[in-house]
């Protein structure tokens, strides 16, 4: 919820740098994202008070331990939200993100060396501790001026992706996601979208070949995911439908980063259908979510 929230808030903040739209749309959501963030925060603090035991579970789960790196990508994203309003705690926030985004690197790559995982457990979560938290560390660095920095994190979340598209990929040519976890395909969709917009964050100048090559890969799972629509629809609506929306929020952000560093080409007259098409599906799943009736999700624990 906190990266698609505060990613639509940053496309909105670009779109006004263009002048296509109010400045205070972007901030508001922006802040409303960190917000969001602290209420989960403080939520899940209390579930390690108070059910110690299921989150250890949760943490020692093949399929689903891997969502944890989402507290401190989550965290970096909040921070980039938050830093043009109240900067030094941005900045506090920023540098707890990287660190624990770090250490969640270390220890799921690390994980993945040591072998012995049944092939089901293989999903898009692989991307959350390396590719997801490499690509949101460098949008960070660059958001707190340490491009250099963010480079380091961006060719960490590159060359991970690029390791684990393959492997992803291949188990699911030959292997059908079960149902509870067709939503983890959202994580798919966005690695491309998320580089193109950390590798612009990291880089200046008008934008060179990577850049346009990033976001034509992005504009293709794209168009594979709205392929897969009524297969993915199988899944019953939950709250899981949020792991889409960092991915649709990339896309326009990445097209609205283009054409505010000067490119003039297909991604500038794309830039606002994709924005708009954004605002429409994440103010769905917001609204979807909102008016959802208490119940036990019909995905996996990581996925409630």
């Amino acid at each position: 919820m906190v990266l698609g929230l505060c990613g639509l808030g940053n496309g909105w903040r670009a779109a006004a740098h263009l002048g296509l739209a109010p400045v205070w749309v972007g901030e508001m959501l922006s802040l409303f994202g960190v917000a969001v963030w602290a209420a989960w925060l403080i939520l899940y603090a209390a579930r390690w008070l108070n059910d110690r035991d299921t989150v250890l579970a949760e943490a020692r789960d093949p399929t689903s331990s891997f969502f944890a790196s989402l507290a401190p990508v989550a965290t970096m994203i909040a921070s980039v939200g938050l830093a043009p309003h109240w900067p030094d705690v941005a900045w506090m926030m920023a540098l707890a993100g990287l660190f624990g985004t770090t250490l969640f690197a270390v220890w799921g790559m690390g994980s993945l060396w040591m072998g012995d995982r049944a092939f089901e457990a293989t999903t898009p979560i692989l991307y959350m501790p390396t590719v997801g938290g490499g690509f949101v560390a460098a949008i960070t660095c660059a958001a707190f001026n340490m491009k250099e920095l963010g480079l380091l994190f961006f060719g960490a979340g590159l060359l991970s992706w690029l390791t684990l598209e393959s492997v992803v990929i291949h188990r699911l040519i030959l292997q059908t996601l079960p149902v509870p976890l067709r939503a983890s395909l959202g994580l798919h969709l966005a690695p491309p979208a998320v580089a193109c917009v950390a590798y612009l964050a990291v880089t200046d100048g008008p934008p060179d070949r990577l850049a346009q090559i990033l976001f034509g890969y992005a504009l293709l799972h794209a168009l594979v995911t709205m392929r897969l629509v009524p297969w993915l629809r199988q899944q019953p609506f939950s709250p899981a439908a949020w792991a889409y929306t960092f991915g649709v929020s990339a896309l326009p952000l990445a097209a609205l980063r283009l054409t505010e560093r000067g490119l003039d080409g297909p991604s500038a007259p794309l830039a606002v259908p994709l924005f708009a098409a954004a605002n429409l599906i994440i103010g769905w799943v917001a609204l979807r979510t909102s008016g959802r009736k208490p119940g036990r999700s019909s995905g996996p624990p990581a996925l409630r």
